[in-house]
């Protein structure tokens, strides 16, 4: 039995003549050709160039080859690199030996997850016990810049101390597998800085050679950087917020002051 939507065997649909193209028409299978006359679309402009930055980032792609996943820089201003965590100790060894940038700046790391507690100053301060640990799969987090494709991210800027240019580096943490080689045998600084990594996110340093908590009571459990750490002390007194912050000098104050000002003026 047809339904009202088949047709009953034997009743061959035909084609509509009152839509059947005319003769010497093109078929409707394709997209319309452009008009005589019409404009082209405009082809993408090419990246500004950086005579100081893309030279680094190409010198580090012939050494790291694809373990260097993307980069991305802004003229004038800065760069930033992903590479593979099986990459990373490679990475800061070719930016110390090959392109000189010998000053470690800093390392830390990123957790990508929204807070399942939301903001404490948009009002998010209720804590929801059965919130899931991670609340977006962490191919859908939105990820700075050079992307990502996991929860927790390394990041380290390393420098040249003549020319004050750098690069960030960053790496994606896997997340059944938080841990990534040590650079505190290619920087001293980063000692300290990789202790407080692991001991604020979980990330291990495979070869540190002294990786002891810093700010912690040894028996500290938790990690209080990452996301799904409740912030207590902003639970106990909120974040007092936006409203509190003062226009530095040259600043418009904000729209709403602004009117509050008016109002109060009025008044007087």
């Amino acid at each position: 039995m047809s339904s009202p939507d088949t047709p009953p065997e034997g009743d061959e649909q035909r084609p509509d003549p009152a839509v059947e193209p005319e003769d010497g028409a093109e078929p409707e299978d394709g997209a319309a050709e452009p008009e005589d006359g019409a404009a082209e679309p405009e082809a993408a402009a090419e990246p500004e160039p950086d005579p100081a930055r893309d030279p680094m980032i190409a010198t580090l792609g012939e050494h790291l080859g694809d373990d260097l996943v993307a980069s991305h820089v802004v003229p004038g201003v800065d760069a930033w690199v992903r590479v593979r965590p099986e990459a990373w100790h490679r990475a800061g060894e070719v930016c110390r030996d090959v392109l000189g940038l010998t000053y470690f700046g800093h390392l830390s790391a990123i957790d990508w997850m929204p807070s399942p507690y939301g903001k404490s100053e948009d009002g998010g301060l209720g804590r929801d016990e059965g919130a899931p640990a991670t609340t977006t799969a962490p191919a859908d987090l939105a990820h700075g810049t050079t992307g990502g494709e996991t929860r927790f991210q390394l990041i380290a800027r390393l420098e040249n101390h003549a020319t004050g240019i750098g690069l960030h580096l960053k790496a994606d943490i896997p997340d059944d597998a938080l841990a990534v080689a040590t650079w505190s045998d290619l920087f001293a600084g980063a000692d300290w800085h990789e202790r407080e990594t692991w001991e604020m996110f979980g990330i291990d340093f495979v070869d540190h050679p002294h990786l002891v908590h810093i700010y912690l009571p040894g028996e500290f459990e938790g990690y209080p950087l990452r996301k799904d750490f409740p912030l207590l002390a902003r639970e106990v007194k909120p974040w007092p917020g936006l409203v509190d912050v003062e226009p530095m000098p040259g600043e418009e104050p904000a729209e709403d002051e602004a009117g509050a000002n008016d109002e109060a003026g009025a008044d007087v």
